[in-house]
């Protein structure tokens, strides 16, 4: 029985080598496998590092890329910003190539826009980038053809220049004949005015107070009313017709002057003369009875006045020959409140003018 006991007990140690052996060995295959796939897959990932490095430098030249056409782009954008400034400051004759060239830039801004899209579509941008550049190149043509024309416009502006200098030269020439003509009118009608005072002051020579001043022919208001009255005295009214036929014996004369020549534009002005009758009374409020008949000093001068032109017109003075107008106590010609001074303020005046 002890025999057998130790033979069983020494059989152990050669399974227990095996078993150790084979785990041995198992643990081999397991640490190689272990390394090769180690090997590999650091190889992998250097192989990865080196890809993901190749895609960033791609990113990068696609940015770059990007970049250059937004600048190029930018470029192109601020030449026809020039453009649009230049063109704009044109004629307004070229106002309807302004409107086209605006529509132009709206177009290019619209696609420029669109290049600044995302990089994922970058694809999409470099299409559009072309179509852009056939834009900028029709604008470009559209832009010389504009130019073109401008040129044409110059040329007729440059001719119309010309054109109204000689018109210029040629009015100038007119204007001196005009003033030469003008000066002959007034010379006309400064001797018609000269007879027609002549006559006049004769005609009035009975009555106090008639002078001349200037082109004025005046009368004094006393010798032709009675106080407070814009009826004619019997004595004005004898006077008043030598005066009427002054003024028909001018109608008269100037007529047989221009007789062929009514239609002449240098004899206008003679033709459209007119005696002047202005009333004129002084400065001294009207009374009470006097203020019932008449508003004021002006109503008072306007009825003399009207009175007097309606007398010759009696005598057969053509009404279009004769104004009547009441300037009350505004235009005084001597100044003070004396009795004197009074009396010369109040007046009728007779002017040949033009209508």
């Amino acid at each position: 029985m002890a025999r057998r006991r130790t033979r069983s007990e020494a059989n152990i140690w050669p399974g227990f080598v095996d078993g150790l052996s084979t785990l041995l060995l198992v643990l081999m295959f397991v640490l190689s496998i272990f390394v090769v796939a180690q090997f590999y897959l650091g190889d992998r990932l250097n192989t990865v590092k080196q890809e993901l490095a190749d895609k960033d430098s791609e990113l990068t030249r696609l940015i770059a890329q990007i970049n250059s056409l937004n600048d190029q782009l930018g470029l192109a954008q601020q030449q026809n910003d020039s453009l649009n400034a230049q063109i704009l400051s044109l004629e307004t004759t070229i106002e309807e190539k302004n409107d086209e060239l605006t529509a132009l830039a709206a177009a290019l801004a619209t696609s420029q826009s669109a290049v600044a899209a995302s990089a994922e579509e970058l694809e999409a941008e470099r299409a559009l980038s072309d179509e852009q550049k056939s834009e900028i190149a029709t604008l470009n043509a559209q832009i010389a053809a504009l130019r073109k024309q401008l040129a044409s416009l110059q040329e007729a502006l440059d001719a119309a220049e010309a054109k109204d200098l000689e018109q210029q030269a040629q009015i100038e020439n007119l204007s001196q004949r005009l003033n030469a003509a003008l000066a002959r009118k007034v010379q006309e009608l400064q001797e018609v005015r000269s007879r027609f005072f002549e006559e006049a002051r004769n005609a009035l020579a009975d009555l106090p107070g008639v002078s001349v001043q200037g082109d004025r022919l005046i009368v004094s208001g006393d010798a032709l009313f009675g106080s407070c009255q814009a009826a004619l005295s019997p004595a004005a009214s004898q006077s008043l017709n030598g005066v009427a036929s002054a003024i028909l014996e001018i109608d008269r004369r100037i007529k047989a002057q221009i007789a062929g020549r009514e239609t002449d534009e240098q004899t206008q002005a003679i033709q459209n003369w007119i005696i002047r009758v202005d009333g004129h009374a002084d400065s001294t409020p009207l009374g009470p009875g006097c203020a019932a008949r008449f508003i004021d000093n002006k109503g008072l001068s306007a009825a003399r006045a009207l009175s007097v032109t309606r007398y010759l017109e009696g005598r057969g003075v053509p009404s279009n020959r004769l104004v009547a107008s009441g300037l009350g106590s505004d235009f005084p010609i001597v100044g003070g409140y004396s009795a004197s001074a009074l009396a010369q303020n109040r007046r009728i005046e007779f002017k040949l003018t033009e209508r």
